[in-house]
């Protein structure tokens, strides 16, 4: 059997599904729930001072609502494995992010032991987390039919991207809501931030230890840890509960929190009416990394000096796996109101750096994965269905959209840290920087859009 012709049997059969319990909201009723809920008190994530009081007594208050979508994984090659049964075991050959994990559910299938699982460890064309799914899906569904064909021959699984795409595991939809008090100098003198959306964390093996008093630490990462020096300090959380699947997605929770907190800083900067640059400086004094790579990126980047017409510079830093990233951004935009993004300088501080060439490849593929999200990927529901279906409607970076990249690796005698998913993040925020120096517009979700 091969795949296409299983493909065209499968699309063949006449299924009757019962829908009478099934999830039916679009993603316009999804956003109306999130946006009522973000404006209740939600659980404390952090609760530093007295927020409320500082709100009250602040020289100037500024709010903001955030809107982030589902995202897809969109791994080029799509979910896939090969799997045999032998008399002492089963045998795996597949891309993998999660041994441990995929050894123990597939063993629970045949009712072995984990260690009579044998894992051949391939190539994978992606996985951004999808491959570290915390039920191992695919893997699952493959061991069931060797185990109902009685181990008789090898299967071998492939998910079209069509299946994954619209049945698979996404990044959880989010919703922001942030308010800041300044003083008369624009200094922030309180920050209060409530975050919407589902745990990645529940029902999973992990939950116990990353979900604290209800609290899905990897909700508010990036979030709860703010580094701006700022007194009076509130981060929130609601956890939604849908029956939509969610896992991981590269970067994580900072794949929402690092847009959220460094335009929010951006307009803070604007209404003190002080540089971005030297607004981040003032705040950061206590966080030596974050400040190091926010200079270099500003010296390697020529901050400061002028831009052409229609075109704009944008900062934005964020740490996450226990690494630094600064990024800065240059667009241009065009009379059409559509934009580009011309240059990207990124500064990482990673402990030591023991293979730079390493670095400057993962800071570069990651600040192009997160350039997807900022750009145009976005998955939307109608009446309980994914919308989107593969590349032609759930669009990724091309490659005469990729921007002229500089990497400059800050020199450390830290540890060593990661590489593979702090570029990911920093890349919205400085982009959306970058757009409202250019054309004085806010921006409140993403993908990125010009107003007309």
């Amino acid at each position: 059997m091969d795949f296409w012709s299983a493909k065209k049997g499968r699309d063949a059969l006449q299924i009757e599904w019962d829908e009478s319990s099934a999830f039916k909201l679009g993603s316009a009723e999804l956003l109306a729930q999130y946006k009522a809920l973000a404006g209740k008190p939600g659980s404390a994530a952090r609760s530093d001072g007295d927020v409320q009081s500082a709100l009250q007594s602040a020289s100037k208050t500024l709010q903001m609502t955030m809107e982030f979508p589902f995202l897809a994984h969109a791994a080029l090659e799509p979910m896939n494995c090969v799997m045999q049964r032998h008399k002492d075991g089963v045998e795996i050959w597949n891309g993998e992010q999660l041994q441990t994990v995929d050894q123990t559910a597939v063993a629970g299938v045949f009712g072995i032991e984990p260690e009579q699982v044998k894992i051949n460890m391939l190539y994978a064309g992606g996985s951004f987390g999808r491959r570290a799914n915390p039920h191992s899906d695919y893997l699952v569904e493959t061991a069931t039919i060797v185990k109902a064909i009685g181990g008789k021959a090898p299967v071998k699984l492939v998910w079209t991207r069509e299946d994954d795409m619209q049945a698979g595991y996404y990044r959880p939809m989010y919703v922001h809501r942030l308010e800041a008090g300044l003083d008369a100098d624009g200094m922030p003198v309180a920050w209060h931030q409530r975050v919407v959306g589902q745990s990645i964390m529940a029902g999973t093996a992990f939950e116990e230890g990353l979900v604290k008093d209800g609290i899905d630490v990897t909700s508010v990462e990036g979030a709860s840890n703010l580094p701006y020096a700022i007194p009076n300090i509130s981060v929130e959380l609601h956890t939604t509960k849908l029956p939509v699947p969610v896992q991981w997605w590269r970067s994580v929770g900072s794949t929402h929190t690092a847009f959220a907190v460094e335009t929010f800083i951006d307009q803070m900067a604007a209404a003190a009416h002080r540089d971005p640059v030297e607004y981040r400086r003032a705040l950061l004094k206590g966080h030596p990394r974050h400040l190091g790579v926010l200079e270099l990126a500003a010296e390697k980047a020529g901050w400061g000096q002028p831009v052409a017409k229609g075109c704009g510079r944008g900062i934005a830093v964020h740490e996450s796996f226990n690494s630094y990233v600064a990024q800065v951004a240059e667009v241009s935009v065009n009379a059409d109101n559509s934009f580009s993004v011309d240059r990207v300088v990124i500064a990482v501080d990673c402990g030591i750096a023991i293979n730079p060439d390493i670095v400057v490849a993962q800071m570069e593929g990651g600040m192009g994965y997160g350039l997807s999200a900022a750009l145009s990927s976005e998955l939307t529901f109608d009446k309980g269905r994914v919308v989107q279906s593969n590349f032609h409607d759930y669009t990724v970076l091309r490659i005469n959209q990729m921007p002229d990249v500089e990497v400059h690796i800050v020199k450390s005698a830290e540890p060593p840290t990661g590489v593979g998913e702090p570029g990911t993040p920093v890349i919205a925020p400085a982009i959306a920087n970058a757009l409202t120096a250019a054309t004085g517009q806010r921006f409140d979700r993403l993908p990125l859009r010009l107003s007309a």
